[in-house]
């Protein structure tokens, strides 16, 4: 598991308590209606269209410093997604899908004409990797950060590691969801929370954010579902010939480094890039790497599209 050192730690902090106080800091938030809920998102900048979409447990909040980077040569849009920030629940008694945040990113973006810049994480990158491969045509480029795409791992062969992988997510699914259904979110947001940033990281938390993230362990519990059950399996993949850059902490669990090497394996034009001591938080923790990466892709992609227009 990744332990986070005192100044990731700082970081985490800082970016989960901006979460749990709906501290934007990005640009204006603003309101569209699909079907009758209420969805929020952050605009900011001009220019070509950069699509964010966060994390489990999160907001648009977490695309802070990223669009303080990119605005002022991009239009940067990032929402709330279903149940997080300011974003209502999903309408319908039925659970949230992935193919549901699709829906409201389509509905962010207003039918965008231009191809546009995809970037997600965690959860967050696991819609984007399904918007990708049902749309490939709508992409500029990719941008996925470890992305909880964990039905790439379903249906493996028992033995194998991918299998055991699978396995480990599940039971800390089963944990969140018995969790939340108990009506003790403390529980399994603290074992949510120190899986993916490292034992301890719960508890040096303060007291307002882990009320806060305690309150979200249905919604988590319903991403689980979505990310381990969605039907898109990695021969999908292939028709995602996009530039694609697949972000990865060398601290993070083993289940989402296994799923982006086999992302990175599959997509034709993907590159893997490593953070060195990152873990699966590394927008948190390590902001100015992934934030100097994905500059970095998106420029380096515009430049190739220039040359070739002209």
């Amino acid at each position: 598991m990744a332990i986070i050192g005192a100044d990731a730690s700082e970081s985490l902090k800082s970016g989960c308590a901006a979460i749990a106080s709906n501290d934007r800091g990005q640009g204006s938030m603003r309101t569209i209606d699909v079907n009758g809920a209420r969805v929020a998102y952050a605009a900011a900048g001009s220019g070509e269209t950069v699509l964010l979409l966060h994390s489990s447990a999160s907001t648009s909040a977490q695309w802070r410093s990223l669009t303080e980077v990119l605005q002022a040569r991009r239009r940067v849009l990032a929402p709330d997604l279903y149940g997080y920030g300011q974003t209502d629940r999903r309408p319908g008694a039925g659970s949230s899908g992935l193919a549901d945040e699709i829906a409201l990113a389509d509905a962010v973006l207003a039918q965008s004409a231009e191809p546009i810049h995809l970037v997600g994480h965690s959860y967050g990158g696991a819609v984007a990797l399904r918007f990708a491969a049902e749309r490939p045509e709508c992409l500029a480029s990719l941008t996925l950060i470890e992305p909880v795409a964990f039905h790439l791992l379903c249906g493996a062969p028992e033995g194998t590691a991918e299998h055991g992988l699978f396995r480990e997510v599940a039971a800390l699914a089963a944990d969140v969801t018995e969790s939340a259904t108990e009506g003790d979110g403390r529980r399994g947001m603290a074992r949510f929370i120190d899986y993916w940033n490292g034992a301890g990281a719960w508890m040096r938390m303060r007291p307002v954010t882990q009320v806060a993230l305690a309150r979200q362990a249905p919604r988590v519990a319903l991403d689980f579902r979505a990310a381990m059950t969605d039907p898109t399996r990695l021969r999908a993949l292939r028709g995602i010939a996009v530039p694609t850059l697949i972000l990865c902490g060398t601290a993070s669990p083993r289940p989402t480094r296994r799923i982006a090497a086999l992302v990175a394996q599959i997509l034709p034009r993907a590159r893997l890039k490593t953070i060195e001591g990152a873990g699966h938080m590394l927008p948190l923790t390590h902001p100015e790497a992934v934030n100097a990466a994905i500059t970095e892709h998106l420029s380096r992609i515009t430049a190739a599209r220039q040359r070739t227009a002209a």
